[in-house]
């Protein structure tokens, strides 16, 4: 952290307090629209110098935020970009020396959350997540912050956090923003953790419909768990490195002398962090142990079935035995009787005495053989 800003203050005591912010309007830390001639829009949002907790000036331009600062000689300049450009962040790391592989990192963005330390320069990778309602999605975006000695440069990939609420909340507490750039710090660490609260509870809110259509028998829902079992991955990339970064922090407060009052501020930022970090993990095990009890009554339901179609076929070939058993049965008197019915002259027993009891025995004879040989099979 920075000693400058640290014997700026001495050792005041905070009033500011970790209590959620009043409501506000529509942030406007936005990136500028594209001129009407076609010209790239600008890339920085919003720059302010500092002074003692308390906003001196508002450049417009990187160039005179410069000036500016090398004539205060003393307070901190604080600068938003927003998806900046090539050109913007090779001006900032000329001016403030910052580290070539960081700002490579900064420009290409899709960097996992990490903090990494280039001499007096703090380089912190976040990555914020909002929940949308009506998709039922978690959204991420990606922040990179450049804390030094004097100046604090955050780099905004994606909508979240919302930077000018910070912003605000910094410049309604002076005696915490009189604390430096490390204070700056803090206030976008904690904005990022608290933008996970409701990402939890609408994944807490997902889980047990989930649970529902579950038991229900929902066919679709084995998708809904997959792709929520995906975001909780992303999730989990976002969160659980910031348990180890913060430690890290901590770690640093006696060598970088770190203000008692922010040293609290921290740590309460770091119990945050793991107890969300517990949640997702938590939240995984849920969607597996869910995952897998749907396969399993899938499972079930499919052997269930499957079951009926066996009974259903078992009983269609009773039903076919016994058909086919009477039918046969009933053809041997229907042969016999067919071929005397024929009324030939010269057939054998035409004119015998017994030959009418005797085709009448015969046919007799066939149907009982038939019908014991297919009640002994029980077909009959």
């Amino acid at each position: 952290m920075s000693e400058r800003a640290n014997g700026r203050n001495g050792g005041r005591r905070s009033v500011w307090r970790r209590t959620p912010a009043p409501p506000q309007p529509p942030a406007a830390e936005t990136p500028a629209t594209a001129p009407a001639d076609g010209t790239e829009p600008p890339s920085i949002v919003q720059a302010a110098l500092y002074r003692d907790g308390v906003r001196v000036s508002s450049p417009a331009t990187l160039a005179e935020t410069y000036r500016a600062l090398r004539e205060q000689h003393s307070g901190m300049a604080w600068i938003g970009l927003a998806r900046p450009s090539g050109a913007d962040l090779h001006s900032l790391a000329a001016e403030f020396d910052l580290h070539p592989l960081a700002v490579e990192d900064a420009m290409e963005a899709h960097q996992r959350p990490k903090l990494e330390r280039y001499g007096k320069t703090l380089f912190v990778v976040l990555r914020a997540a909002r929940y949308l309602d009506a998709p039922e999605e978690v959204d991420f975006g990606e922040l990179h912050v450049f804390v030094g000695p004097d100046f604090v440069i955050t780099v905004r990939h994606g909508a979240a956090p919302d930077l000018s609420a910070v912003r605000r909340r910094m410049e309604d507490s002076p005696e915490l923003l009189g604390l430096g750039p490390e204070a700056v710090l803090y206030a976008i660490l904690d904005a990022v953790v608290d933008g996970y609260a409701p990402v939890v509870s609408g994944v807490q809110n997902d889980i047990d419909e989930i649970e529902t259509e579950v038991f229900r028998g929902d066919p679709e829902v084995s998708r809904r768990i997959y792709e929520l079992s995906r975001e909780m991955v992303e999730f989990q990339r976002a969160t659980r490195p910031l348990v180890g970064m913060l430690h890290a922090l901590m770690a640093g407060f006696a060598k970088y002398e770190t203000d008692e009052e922010l040293q609290r501020y921290l740590r309460d930022v770091a119990d945050h962090v793991t107890h969300i970090s517990e949640r997702v993990d938590g939240f995984r095990q849920a969607l597996t142990e869910i995952l897998t009890v749907n396969a399993t009554l899938v499972t079930q339901q499919q052997n269930a079935e499957m079951r009926a179609l066996a009974e259903a076929g078992f009983e269609q070939n009773e039903e076919v035995k016994k058909i086919s058993s009477w039918a046969a049965i009933l053809f041997a008197p229907t042969l016999v009787g067919t071929i005397y019915g024929m009324n030939f002259d010269r057939m054998p027993e035409l004119h015998w005495f017994f030959g009418h009891p005797f085709a009448i025995g015969l046919m007799g004879v066939v149907c009982l053989t038939l019908y014991l040989v297919f009640k002994r099979r029980d077909w009959l």
